[in-house]
Parts: structure tokens; C-alpha cells; sequence
């Protein structure tokens, strides 16, 4: 980046914060981002449930990387890049299964789950010692950890420890991994689609609670309709900055939620099961714990592209530009291990039907963030986007911007040029209702 070149302006004193419009549009800026951001960062890469048994694998691809994620026969996950060290080709084609053995197409090289080289054709030709050394095993990721069930990456051999680095953030992760007596797990199915408009723009739509109203009035509308649907739409809740550019919404809200928040469309057989769910947090974690995990909803930001939200269903989504105005988004849905089918019904009902390509929330949100990127091209003569909203609060709203400043801050410490290294100290910063 330009030395004289801002992206960010921050004003305390006059209580302005705002993002040039450049950020979204340019190349230039999006390579950047890729060297500085995705190529430095932990980066979500899936889920401990995914990888039950030795040979459990999925394939995904992390920040235009191939990766092949296995469990081996020791029960340790590992991370590889999913390339043959021999001639480059792809080693595993399928997005998941389990095998204790992945063949290279190409050469017939066979891998263990481990990632060690087992064999080869024509092995005679080759040094007495070759696999002793290891040159023909699959390459490890750099860095690879878990956090409360959650896998992590970095192609950044120096990265800071993953606890280090998500900060805050890991009073959320600990608190939905406290859900299950057995253990959180990733339900079968993914969402995939795809969005025409800067990654950025989902960043801030993914902890934005100023746009619900208005942009998902339509859902709201739904829900006071519905057989047995509620008075009151009412959403009040707080804003989080965690460090480290993660950030938090937490707030309450009129949807039922399996853990553990009835609503009467349910029943009676759903309330008699929800309370029963809701008893049991309250033996485990306390009333106020229980309280806050049956009633109070999270959108939760890791730096930079997982989001994580805790709502009328836990939906985990990870988004990776192809393009500056183009990307792409994934999702899962997570729940408890023993949830009973009614619970688990009723959850991906809620994940389908507000967040996805065919729920109620994401058409909305595509259609406004589209319509932001189509407006980015008149960047030279509106160069800024405002971001000041609740600017200088003790105690902004759930629907103030602190949130998307904690990430632009951070985002802009990458993309600078300066010299001194980001603190992983950063205060967390409360903000509650007014």
C-alpha cells in the first residue's frame, strides 16, 4: 500500500470513523489483503465433530489453498496441503469420507491418513532411503490447532498461539461448546453460494443489527403471522469489541430457539422437551448462564471471515474473495450430539429458513450488498462509507457500528505499512443498551 494512501479515517475527537470505498473495489487492495490478512491469520478450516473415526476426511479450500483434513490412525487430526509432493497433482477428489489411504491419480503414489508416504510405483528407482526421509509425504499446514471443537489453520509459520490471537472471543466459543453434555457437532449438508460484491460487505452485514429492521422486515412480518407467532419483534441487546478484530453481537430476540427458548408454535410437546433442556443448563451452568444461553442470541466475528451466528440455529459461515465484487460463502449448521429428531427438526428448519440462499434473511441481505457494490463505482466522486454510528458511547446499542470499527481497526493494522506489530492485548470494550 501507498504510504500516503488512507483507507481508514478515524476522528475521535469530532467522533468519525469511516472506509474508503477503494477498499472494495481495487485489485491491488485484494492481493494485499491476501498476503497481509489471509496468508497471516487463523483461519476456521472445520469442525472436531467432522472427524469421528481414524481415515475421517474433508476436503476444503482455505484462502485459494487445497487442503486435506484426516484423522489419523492415532486419533490426532492433522492438516495437509492436498497436493502430491511428487508431481503437484490433487490427492484426494472427494469432499469427504473416511480412508485409511489417499492414491494420487496421476503416479498411484498412496498416502496414509496420516499423511506419510506408503507407496510407490516403481519404489526401486528411487533412493534406498527416500520415504525414509520423508520428501514424499504429504506437507503439513504450517500451523494447525482446535479451540472448543473449532479447527483452525495458518500458512503462517510465526503466527501467535491460537488462544493468543482469538482473544475475547473465546468466552463465545466456550459458551456454545457448553450447550451439549456430549459434544456440539456439524450437521450433514452444506450451504453454498455465492455473493456479486466485496467480502468486506458480509463482514459488516454479519454483525450489522441497523439493517434488520428494515431490510428483514419481511421476516419480522412472518414471525408476528405465524400459527402461535408472537406480539412483539422487538430486538434490544448489546455490542462487544473482543480484540483482535473479533467482535460480538448478543441480544434478545422474538425466535424460539432449541437451546432453549420456546415459542408457541412448537406445542406443548416442544414446551415439556424445552423445558426439560432448559432444567438441565440450569443444574450445569447456573441460572444466569442458563438464562443467557437459552435467551439471548450472539452474531459472533472471528477475524477475518468466520462468523459464527448463534441465533434461531447455530449457522458456522466462512466467505473468500475470488474477486474484489465477487466471492464465495460457505455454511454449516452445528447442534448438540444428542439432540432428539423433534429439536433437530425444528433447528434446521430455522437454519434453512432465515439464513441461505433460501431463507428469508440472506436474499435480502445479497440483494443489499450487491446493490452497495454497484454502488462502489462511483468510489472517485463518493470516495467513503460512514461507520460512526454510536462513535463515543459508554454504552452503545446492539444496532450501534462498534463492532465493524473493531474490524476495520484490525484491517487496517494489516494492510499498513507500519512497522510495530498489532498487540494481541487489546482491550475488550463493553458496550451495553441505552
Amino acid at each position: 500500500m501507498e504510504n500516503n494512501r488512507k483507507l481508514v479515517e478515524i476522528d475521535e475527537q469530532n467522533l468519525n470513523f469511516r472506509v474508503a470505498r477503494e477498499a472494495f473495489v481495487s485489485d491491488p487492495i485484494l492481493a494485499e489483503e491476501y498476503e497481509k490478512i489471509f496468508d497471516t491469520c487463523w483461519l476456521y478450516v472445520g469442525h472436531a465433530s467432522e472427524f469421528k473415526k481414524a481415515g475421517d476426511f474433508v476436503t476444503r479450500t482455505i484462502a485459494r489453498r487445497n487442503l486435506l483434513v484426516t484423522m489419523g490412525t492415532d486419533g490426532k487430526i492433522n492438516a495437509f496441503f492436498n497436493t502430491c509432493p511428487h508431481r503437484g497433482a490433487t490427492v484426494c477428489r472427494e469432499r469427504s469420507g473416511n480412508s485409511k489411504n489417499f492414491q494420487c491419480f496421476y503416479h498411484g503414489w498412496v498416502f496414509g491418513c496420516d499423511g506419510n508416504l506408503k507407496s510407490q510405483p516403481g519404489k526401486e528407482r528411487y533412493c534406498a532411503d527416500f520415504a525414509a526421509t520423508g520428501a514424499g509425504n504429504l506437507v503439513p499446514v504450517p500451523r494447525f490447532d482446535i479451540y472448543a471443537g473449532f479447527c483452525f489453520v495458518s500458512f503462517n509459520p510465526e503466527v501467535e498461539p491460537l488462544p493468543d490471537y482469538l482473544a475475547g472471543a473465546k468466552e463465545y466459543l466456550d459458551l456454545i461448546s457448553k450447550y451439549s453434555e456430549s459434544g456440539m457437532g456439524i450437521s450433514q449438508g452444506t450451504q453454498e453460494y455465492a455473493i456479486r460484491a466485496n467480502w468486506k460487505l458480509l463482514v459488516e452485514n454479519s454483525v450489522d443489527g441497523y439493517h434488520a429492521v428494515s431490510t428483514h422486515a419481511t421476516y419480522l412480518d412472518y414471525l408476528k403471522n405465524t400459527n402461535g407467532g408472537l406480539s412483539s419483534t422487538k430486538l434490544e441487546g448489546t455490542s462487544r469489541d473482543l480484540g483482535n478484530g473479533h467482535a460480538v453481537l448478543e441480544y434478545a430476540a422474538p425466535w424460539g430457539r432449541p437451546i432453549a427458548s420456546w415459542v408457541p408454535l412448537w406445542g406443548d410437546e416442544g414446551k415439556k422437551e424445552i423445558d426439560q433442556i432448559y432444567a438441565r443448563l440450569v443444574e450445569l451452568h447456573g441460572e444466569s448462564m442458563a438464562d443467557r444461553m437459552a435467551h439471548k442470541n450472539r452474531n459472533l466475528l472471528i477475524f477475518p471471515n468466520l462468523v459464527i451466528n448463534d441465533i434461531m440455529a447455530i449457522t458456522v459461515r466462512t466467505f473468500y474473495p475470488q474477486a474484489p465484487n465477487y466471492m464465495l460463502v460457505n455454511g454449516w449448521s452445528l447442534a448438540p450430539n444428542e439432540e432428539s429428531a423433534w429439536a433437530r427438526k425444528f433447528r434446521l428448519s430455522n437454519f434453512l429458513e432465515f439464513l441461505g440462499p433460501g431463507g428469508f434473511a440472506t436474499p435480502d441481505d445479497v440483494e443489499a450488498l450487491e446493490s452497495c457494490q454497484n454502488g462502489f463505482n462511483n468510489y472517485r466522486l463518493v470516495p467513503w462509507s460512514d461507520i460512526s454510528k454510536g462513535m463515543g458511547k459508554e454504552t452503545p446499542n446492539y444496532d450501534d457500528e462498534l463492532q465493524m470499527r473493531a474490524f476495520w481497526t484490525r484491517w487496517n493494522q494489516c494492510i499498513s505499512s507500519a512497522s510495530e506489530k498489532p498487540s494481541n492485548e487489546q482491550p475488550v470494550r463493553w458496550a451495553t443498551q441505552v
